[in-house]
């Protein structure tokens, strides 16, 4: 009795909370794992929460050894363990799976802060600030000229033949077009 009848109750709570929760496994009716993060997140994270006979009296094994973890560093994921220990000693003698991976979800932004993908291309924040403020907006704006409206587009493929290539001389007719349509607007 006592322990185990506590965990028992919380495996069924824990079942009925996560159930069709992608992000919920359950590795055994001991062991729990939650993925922090929608897949595909670089700052995504799993966490594995084992229970042990005397838990929730004793603290339960908490580990980020998982092979999805393998691009965090390991101060990361010690700094992560460190604040999920803390929240533990809060709770102990209480149901605590749920608020672990709950509390790991809230803070979130804050446990990853440190990380940096290994991936660097799919971190947009790091390629962002590899732009220096004063070339960004400028060249913002060079991309919104060039680009032609859903109009032109259609007229550029309504002149197209079958082989997809343009006539001779269907570009300055079209400027011609434009500049006659245009030229009255931007007079008012």
């Amino acid at each position: 009795m006592g322990a185990n009848e506590d965990q028992e109750m919380e495996l069924e709570a824990l079942r009925s909370i996560y159930e069709g929760d992608e992000s919920f496994r359950e590795l055994s009716p001991v062991s729990f794992q939650y993925r922090i993060g929608e897949n595909g997140d670089p700052k995504a994270f799993l966490i594995e929460i084992s229970w042990t006979e005397t838990y929730p009296q004793t603290p339960p094994i908490i580990s980020m050894n998982a092979f999805f973890n393998n691009t965090i560093s390991s101060d990361v994921k010690q700094s992560i363990l460190a604040k999920l220990q803390e929240a533990v000693e809060v709770h102990l003698g209480t149901a605590m799976t749920y608020t672990l991976f709950e509390y790991a979800k809230d803070n979130k932004e804050q446990f990853m802060e440190n990380h940096h993908p290994v991936h660097s291309a799919t971190s947009i924040s790091n390629i962002i600030s590899v732009e220096t403020p004063s070339t960004a907006p400028s060249s913002k704006k060079k991309d919104k000229k060039e680009q032609l409206s859903k109009a032109q587009k259609r007229k550029l493929a309504d002149k197209t033949d079958h082989k997809g290539e343009l006539p001779r001389g269907w570009n300055w007719v079209d400027v011609v077009k434009h500049l006659s349509k245009t030229g009255s607007k931007d007079d008012e």
